[in-house]
């Protein structure tokens, strides 16, 4: 088959988890001889790290989705590359990058939904309802659990294909090990409960925070570290001092190293409410690490329960603490939790898989392109 040519945009300054999933199947598609071309926000982390990697990297300034000079800048590149595919990452991306591929020439759109809940939730006058039903081919969605919001939504099943989110199990494992209780400045002793994502609601920190207490009753020596920042940082300070446990969780920041992260603590947990799928867990999984996680969005599409790791209902601090103590006081099972979860990462959510999957997403838009146009 010949070799594609694909324009990505995304509108995120940041890094976080949807990002990582673009630099996988950048680098995946490149390997295998397509040609990527990439939309980012200049002087972000996409745009320092996808140069770093010598990507073609376009740096367009882009406010928001009625940014109508980022839609022009875009539509003039994707008329200089004339792609085959324009897949856009998140949803801002979506309106700038759906209205530029219209007048460029109308290449086949794909977009990639990462959340779990409806489209119309952050609609304005339902007007999201319009964008995600024209100008787009195919929505690609991270799990069986994203899908099903989306069918509830109404949008066309021919339209869906589930692409599961992936990872690069040699990236964490051949990570340098980092000391966590050193840099962090814990007791050689201390029991470590990584948690990992930006400090938002649907993260769900505030139910680790509330589960502390009972945890740390039981596992004396326990603390919670949370990579990650955002606004909720002084609710979740607050509530641990009003509970008396602000020792016992360490709000670590933004880490860059995160990779060498998990081989240094004992427990990862993902107290989650909302997810579409959550790929900080398979990353903890293919470090071989007990997860205990809730019951939300895509997380059991990961984790069977008892198998791979241990699931409890959304929003349940009390629930929580004792899946996280039953780890910590039965060695045998943290081993074989985090024995099962490496394997199955390696076996079902391996980083090729989701690049072929993906890549034959963007095959069969374009057969059924073709077949409507012939």
């Amino acid at each position: 088959m010949r070799p594609l040519t694909t324009v990505h945009v995304n509108t995120e300054r940041g890094w976080r988890g949807g990002e990582q999933q673009m630099a996988y199947l950048l680098a995946g598609l490149r390997r295998q001889g397509h040609r990527v071309v990439v939309a980012v926000a200049p002087g972000g982390e996409a745009h320092r790290r996808l140069s770093h990697e010598g990507y073609e990297v376009v740096p367009v300034p882009m406010h928001g989705e009625a940014d109508l000079v980022a839609v022009v800048r875009l539509a003039r590149r994707m008329k200089a590359v004339r792609p085959d595919v324009v897949h856009l990452h998140t949803s801002h991306a979506h309106a700038l990058g759906g209205l530029a591929a219209r007048w460029a020439g109308k290449p086949v759109v794909v977009v990639s939904r990462r959340v779990d809940f409806s489209i119309y939730r952050r609609s304005f006058l339902r007007m999201n309802g319009w964008k995600y039903r024209h100008g787009l081919d195919r929505i690609v969605c991270v799990s069986d659990a994203v899908r099903e919001v989306l069918l509830k939504d109404g949008l066309d099943p021919a339209r869906l294909s589930v692409v599961k989110s992936a990872v690069d199990p040699t990236r964490v494992r051949a990570a340098a090990r980092v000391d966590v209780r050193a840099r962090l400045g814990l007791p050689k002793d201390a029991r470590l409960v990584l948690a990992v994502g930006a400090l938002v609601e649907h993260k769900g920190h505030r139910h680790l925070v509330e589960a502390l207490p009972a945890l740390r009753a039981a596992v004396p020596g326990v603390r919670v570290v949370v990579a990650g920042e955002g606004p909720l940082r002084g609710e979740l300070e607050a509530r641990a001092k009003v509970l008396g446990i602000e020792d016992a969780l360490v709000l670590a920041g933004q880490v860059d190293d995160l990779a060498g992260w998990f081989a240094g603590v004992d427990v990862f947990a993902m107290p989650s409410v909302e997810e579409g799928l959550g790929t900080s867990v398979l990353d903890a999984l293919a470090a071989g690490l007990p997860v205990v996680a809730s019951r939300a969005g895509g997380i059991p599409e990961m984790i069977e329960d008892g198998v791979g790791g241990l699931l409890v209902p959304p929003a349940d601090p009390t629930a929580l603490a004792a899946a996280l103590a039953r780890v910590f006081a039965d060695p045998a099972l943290a081993a074989r939790l985090g024995a099962a979860g490496r394997r199955r990462v390696d076996t079902e959510f391996h980083v090729d898989r989701m690049v072929d999957e993906t890549i034959a997403v963007y095959r069969a838009a374009l057969a059924a392109r073709a077949a409507a146009t012939a």
